[in-house]
């Protein structure tokens, strides 16, 4: 069964909060992250992403780098910018976009869980990438950012959040530059912290949405810690990690779409032809197309959308990942037709979150950057949840949760 547990945050004085929390450290680049931060002292990208202080072109996974961070994280301490709660609390934060608002419970997950498959994953992390956070977490010995979980929706417990969030007015209230309210409060009241914790002790297991690479980071380093402590008891802080969980019927997943740089040497008019044994191609013309059902994909070629539907017996639904449209994309055009075998290592293509519209695939095929595009139609929790309980994996940049939390509004130390 899952552990939640309440933990002293470190938090941003109120009025401050806006300025402080930032994007994710891996949904900007360096360049992107220092525009993003010009003129404000206080965002939290001085932090995750701290090559911003630093000459431009300086390696990212330099030890200065790291040297920054901790520097940096001291001084928003120091400086009162990062202040910590005195007692244990857990937190709530809301998220709005598009009128729709989640609420996630802000607590601790355990290191135990991640080791024992209590909390489960649906994707694979990189060793290089699981190091880089690895080096973050242990240089300030904090978990700077939460990582993104989901549960099962339990009524008892979502009626509870749902209660406090009516009865109590938030901590922190603001809408970001990119228009998405966030709405953090923090619970004080011992009865309600344990109830929430009691509640949480009867879901079976819990889910990697959002950061698995910060996730195994931080779960590693905690055991880590506990390897090297001759007195380790378990009640250590290190033996816990900062985690945002939301009920999986609260949760939106949006297309992760695939953008292709060249046809492997065939001409568009061939290249249609072979699609055309795997799937019912329709031309849709000049008007955006958006796949409407699974199986169902939307293709951007010389200037004109396709609709390409799977025929019989190239999926299987019986198998939870053979029915993934990834999969069926993956098989039959880009390791078929397009000789693009490693989604991970290949250079020939790219990956463009859904938030960014279907206009941004015709843009980037347009400039003469990309060839070729393709829309899948999204991923479900259900097709999540079921994958990560059979124990395979999705493959990759298979699913995009939009909103992306922010981070900044509450920091876990180890200790």
């Amino acid at each position: 069964m899952a552990i939640l547990k309440a933990f002293k945050g470190l938090r941003p004085p109120d009025t401050l909060a806006k300025k402080v929390a930032s994007r994710p450290y891996d949904v900007l680049n360096s360049e992107e992250a220092r525009e993003e931060a010009k003129g404000n002292e206080y965002s939290l990208l001085h932090i995750i992403k701290p090559e911003i202080d630093l000459p431009e072109g300086t390696d990212i996974h330099s030890e200065p780098v790291y040297q920054k961070a901790k520097e940096n994280f001291e001084k928003f301490q120091q400086n009162g910018w990062l202040i910590e709660d005195n007692k244990e609390y857990l937190y709530i934060y809301g998220q709005t976009m598009f009128g729709k608002t989640q609420y996630g419970i802000v607590g601790c997950a355990a290191v135990d869980d991640y080791l024992n498959n209590v909390i489960k994953k649906h994707e694979l992390t990189r060793p290089d990438k699981e190091e880089d956070r690895m080096k973050h977490v242990r240089i300030n010995n904090a978990n700077i950012e939460p990582v993104f979980f989901s549960y099962p929706a339990m009524k008892e417990l979502d009626d509870l959040v749902k209660k406090f969030v009516l009865e109590n007015i938030p901590e922190y209230d603001f809408v970001a530059d990119d228009g998405i309210g966030h709405h953090f409060w923090v619970i004080k009241d011992k009865d309600v912290i344990q109830r929430i914790i009691e509640l949480f002790s009867e879901i079976p297991n819990t889910y990697v949405a959002d950061g698995h690479h910060r996730t195994a980071a931080a779960a590693l380093v905690g055991k880590e810690k506990r390897d090297k402590n001759p007195n380790h008891t378990g009640n250590e802080e290190y033996n816990f990690f900062l985690a945002v969980h939301f009920p999986d019927d609260q949760l939106t997943i949006i297309d992760y779409n695939r953008v292709v740089k060249d046809l492997n040497g065939m001409s568009a008019n061939e290249f249609i032809e072979k699609l055309k044994i795997v799937f019912d191609v329709q031309e849709k013309g000049y008007e955006i197309y958006k796949p409407d059902r699974l199986h169902n994909f939307s293709m951007y070629l010389e200037g004109k959308w396709y609709s390409l539907t799977a025929k019989e017996g190239t999926y299987n639904d019986n198998d939870p990942i053979g029915v993934l449209d990834v999969t069926v994309l993956s098989k039959h055009v880009l390791d078929d037709l397009l000789g693009i075998e490693d989604l991970r290592t290949s250079q020939r293509i790219d990956f463009v979150g859904g938030i960014r519209g279907l206009g941004e695939l015709k843009k980037r095929v347009d400039s003469g950057e990309m060839k070729i595009a393709f829309a899948l139609y999204p991923v479900s929790m259900k097709q999540l949840i079921d994958i990560a309980d059979s124990g395979n994996i999705m493959p990759p940049k298979t699913t995009w949760f939009e909103p992306k939390l922010r981070s900044g509004l509450v920091v876990h130390k180890l200790d």
